[in-house]
């Protein structure tokens, strides 16, 4: 398979790194990077430590190394219940059960290309760019979901090739959206972590920033889609938690405010919050305060030559710092995913996977240097004086199920403000609750 080339002209030069000042509550922009890793406050962290704990007990989660599940995806679950670990528990082990009963690694690393791309051109496209934060940039064109075309997908959906064996209850139709997720999880969000270019590279990259244009679609078109994708966004919610930051709703026609009374119940208040109805006159300008002119499409003001269904015109500095291999300049179509160098910790490599006439492909597509998690050099040995013995350090215990209930407990204050009174109560009593965690047996123990 040939690699297309990468987009030229005015679109290829570097963007702007411009700061975004808007949409900020105390000092913090809303939902990033506040509550991400590196950005977590003392509560936060000891629902993080209470949240692994109890997944081990229930044999969700090993340490590692490497851990089973890396800590950004824990912490989504926990964003997503308000950082009580006892409910982003039950979240994460129905998320865990559905993903086992519909093998979703394999439905991913087998599915069929072209019944992988049908999908894709369809729903939610990365443009290969990311907005001023560095979250990868969607966008999605409704009109191109007619009864027409919904009704093909769906019966080419029944016959979609993979060696996923799934237990029926999830329909076909939704599973190959997901794979669409799978890549958003696993490819489009692994790379912009991965890039350093943007204000906090030491905090991974687990949001999307998306373009929705409603531009001609009628109320019937929208009231035939309903079911499909109240279906779909009550399933991303439940098991992609916390991977939309702002929507930018563009086009809406003059009955839309019906529509929206149908859509914001599909999601919770949060993301209600940072979803933007954006009349004509201020689309360029509320889209420049959050993705540089050069990142946003020419429909919409900007300077990119990018239409809904192409492949992602990728950022640029992706392509600096690719090295490519097999033949490749850019990214194939189908489900890509990252992992690391065997044998090189510096560098991850892009795996082209999925079914071509039922042959699974699994190639190299480029390697990329590895930025996050940083290195941690180890310390220099201390050696000791003459007739003092070495001070070992002893393993943190990890906190026992009561502890972790006790500081559930006092996290869920956290719904009130960080700055009152009350959270700094709160910050005293988990403190304490950790002191008496360290003190009791652990749960490796009891």
């Amino acid at each position: 398979m040939t690699g297309l080339s990468a987009d030229a002209g005015a679109t290829s030069g570097p963007a702007h790194k411009v700061k975004s000042t808007v949409s900020t509550v105390g000092g913090h922009e809303i939902g990033y990077p506040h509550g991400h890793l590196g950005h977590l406050n003392h509560e936060e962290e000891a629902a993080l430590r209470g949240f692994k704990a109890l997944l081990a007990e229930h044999g969700l989660y090993q340490a590692g190394p490497p851990p089973s599940h890396d800590d950004q995806t824990l912490v989504r679950f926990l964003r997503a219940r308000r950082w009580v670990a006892q409910d982003a528990y039950k979240q994460f082990k129905d998320t865990e059960d559905w993903r086992k009963a519909n093998n979703l690694d394999v439905l991913y690393d087998t599915i069929d290309v072209e019944a992988y791309e049908q999908s894709r051109r369809l729903y939610p496209q990365w443009t290969g760019r990311r907005d001023r934060r560095g979250i990868p940039l969607y966008l999605f064109e409704i009109r191109h979901l007619d009864s027409k075309s919904v009704s093909a997908y769906e019966k080419s959906a029944e016959n979609t090739y993979s060696k996923a064996h799934v237990d029926g209850k999830t329909p076909p139709k939704l599973l190959r959206l997901f794979a669409l997720y799978e890549n958003l999880t696993r490819f489009a969000q692994p790379l912009c972590t991965q890039l350093p270019d943007r204000d906090h590279p030491t905090t991974p990259i687990t949001l999307s920033t998306n373009i929705v244009d409603v531009t001609g679609v009628s109320l019937r078109q929208f009231w035939n889609l309903k079911a499909h994708m109240q279906a779909a966004s009550t399933l991303a919610t439940a098991h992609y938690p916390e991977t939309l930051d702002r929507i930018f709703i563009i086009g809406a026609p003059y009955f839309f405010s019906t529509v929206w009374g149908w859509i914001k119940r599909w999601f919770d208040p949060i993301t209600v919050s940072k979803i933007f109805i954006l009349p004509a006159h201020e689309v360029k300008t509320t889209l420049e305060e959050f993705i540089d002119p050069k990142n946003i499409p020419a429909a919409y003001g900007g300077e990119l030559d990018f239409k809904f269904g192409q492949l992602p015109k990728q950022d640029p500095f992706i392509q600096e710092r690719a090295e490519w291999a097999n033949g490749y300049t850019d990214f194939p179509t189908g489900p890509l995913y990252w992992r690391p160098v065997e044998g090189d910790p510096t560098r991850l490599e892009c795996l082209a996977v999925g079914s071509v006439n039922q042959v699974e492909r699994r190639a190299r597509v480029c390697t990329i240097p590895k930025s996050f998690p940083p290195e941690v050099k180890p310390e220099e040995p201390v050696v000791a004086a003459e007739g003092v013995e070495k001070a070992t350090a002893a393993e943190e215990p990890v906190p026992s199920t009561e502890a972790v209930a006790e500081i559930d407990k006092a996290v869920q204050g956290l719904e009130i403000t960080d700055k009152s009174e009350d959270a700094a109560k709160i910050s005293e009593k988990v403190a304490e609750v950790e002191v008496e965690a360290k003190a009791a047996p652990t749960t490796a123990s009891a």
